[in-house]
């Protein structure tokens, strides 16, 4: 709630508070289980993402968003691997891990810090799409690097690359497979029934029976989910799912991301001793410079390919791409799933805390001011104007609607009402003159406006229909019919202005 004022991602807010907290000690020493975030936290905030993915809009950015997920990831793993080895004198496959440690950039942190920026629906998409995509990769790439540092997999040269490219494909694609039958089946059994608790319930069972399905079949269950979640929600959704019960299921799952969102951020927040980073501050500095030495070459470095491959981006967006690369809970979790008696583990630990610490408090406070000083996610201002004059004319026309009742009531007196009728009668045509003065908002202004009057108005029949049927004035089958008319309304206008609009 303090974040709506201080506007500040209510997700910084909580790890900021974890911070402050954690020394105090009046809460039970926490930590983070990897399995925790992995099979609990994960799957929900995944499922959640790819479900609100378009599709059409995906695939309109599919050559820059799978650039950036794929070779983006094996050139950052390499080049944190390579500054690392010859600034810290660290061993290739423990740099190399720490590389793909820290190359997802996480969904969690991402989609919890952009989605509520209005920021250009191509520019969300990339960041949401490459965001996701590349946490299927940067898994797969840490699990390969992890058996070599084991001495699990073959020694030679040949063999290694060879058993790795095998395992790569093997799992990726394995997690395309598993992902698309569990998101084809479960969006045809929903076609059987239409009762939004049912369904919202074989959304959860199809989030969570793909990443323990693809876990169990050792392939990508992240990529299980995310193509689990793209097939539901941009399929299923469409196809077997009322009006009403999309209403319902979108409304579950997020608020599930709002509630994983918050215990993750928090939690990260106890977890990390600012102490202990202190007493590894070179260590954690070769790591920060390391991560976004890495995004700057990808970003950067792979524009003119990217560019070639779809619209180019402009420059400001490439700035938001390189600085909105933020890390989280994923590489937590992976650095935590380390075996104990891995050489340099703890060295790890503490170079992923400092670097998601940093990501998260410096590149996720700063991103605001960025995109002002960029002129990005600005709204119109004849918009604001437009929003505030009118939002005023309907507080006067309330006003002097609830005076009128008073006045019925006998509780104001006839003088009384008379000159404050007067008053709230000019005040209402002085701002309808300046509604009339203002240029006409152009089309996009004025549908926009439009679908968001729309959403508050059937939110008002809604509560009416309620209070009637709490009155016994409403039967309780004409109320689900006249729920279930406005929720169709409600459902076209999120159709016509996207998965997020």
């Amino acid at each position: 709630m303090a974040a709506k004022w201080v506007r500040v991602p209510y997700t910084l807010m909580l790890v900021i508070v974890g911070l402050v907290i954690s020394p105090m000690h009046f809460l039970p020493t926490v930590h983070i289980s990897p399995e925790l975030i992995l099979l609990i936290f994960l799957p929900a905030l995944l499922f959640e993402a790819s479900w609100n993915l378009n599709l059409k809009h995906l695939r309109e950015n599919l050559w820059p968003i799978l650039l950036l997920a794929t070779l983006g990831v094996a050139v950052s793993v390499g080049i944190i691997g390579l500054i690392l080895n010859k600034g810290l004198q660290i061993p290739w496959p423990s740099a190399l891990l720490f590389g793909a440690i820290i190359s997802a950039t996480d969904p969690v942190s991402v989609l919890a810090l952009f989605r509520k920026l209005n920021l250009p629906s191509r520019l969300t998409t990339t960041v949401e799409g490459e965001s996701l995509l590349n946490d299927g990769t940067a898994v797969v790439v840490f699990r390969i690097i992890l058996g070599v540092a084991i001495g699990s997999t073959v020694d030679s040269t040949g063999g290694l690359l060879l058993g790795s490219l095998r395992e790569f494909g093997l799992v990726v694609f394995g997690g395309l497979a598993v992902g698309a039958v569990v998101g084809l089946v479960a969006s045809t059994l929903t076609s059987y029934f239409d009762d939004h608790l049912l369904e919202i319930t074989l959304t959860t069972i199809a989030a969570y029976g793909s990443f323990l399905l693809a876990e169990g079949l050792h392939v990508s269950p992240v990529i299980g989910v995310l193509v689990t979640g793209l097939i539901v929600g941009n399929y299923g959704r469409q196809k077997s799912m009322s009006p009403t019960t999309q209403v319902a299921v979108n409304a579950f799952w997020e608020y599930a991301a709002f509630v994983v969102n918050s215990l993750v951020f928090l939690l990260i927040g106890l977890e990390i001793q600012l102490s202990e980073l202190a007493q590894n501050f070179t260590a954690v500095a070769w790591a920060v410079a390391a991560m976004l030495a890495a995004r700057l070459v990808v970003v950067y470095g792979f524009s003119p390919l990217t560019d070639r491959l779809g619209q180019p981006f402009p420059m400001a967006w490439k700035h938001i791409l390189f600085w909105g690369g933020l890390r989280g809970s994923l590489s937590i979790a992976l650095v935590l799933s380390l075996p104990v008696k891995l050489p340099g583990r703890p060295l790890l630990v503490m170079m992923t805390f400092g670097a998601v610490m940093f990501s998260l408090l410096v590149q996720g406070l700063t991103i605001s001011p960025l995109l002002k000083w960029l002129r990005l996610g600005q709204r119109d201002p004849r918009l604001r104007e437009y929003e505030s004059i009118q939002s005023r004319l309907l507080a006067e026309a309330t006003a002097l609607a609830e005076m009128e009742a008073l006045q019925s009531q006998g509780r104001v007196s006839g003088r009384i009402y008379q000159e404050l009728k007067e008053q709230m009668s000019q005040a209402r045509e002085h701002l309808k003159v300046q509604l009339t003065r203002l240029d006409p908002p152009d089309l996009a202004l004025e549908q926009q406006q439009m679908r968001r009057l729309h959403r508050h108005l059937i939110d008002v029949k809604k509560a009416r229909f309620t209070e009637l049927l709490q009155e016994g004035l409403l039967s309780e089958g004409t109320y689900h019919d006249l729920n279930r008319q406005l929720d169709e309304e409600l459902a076209a206008i999120q159709s016509a202005s996207g998965p997020h609009g």
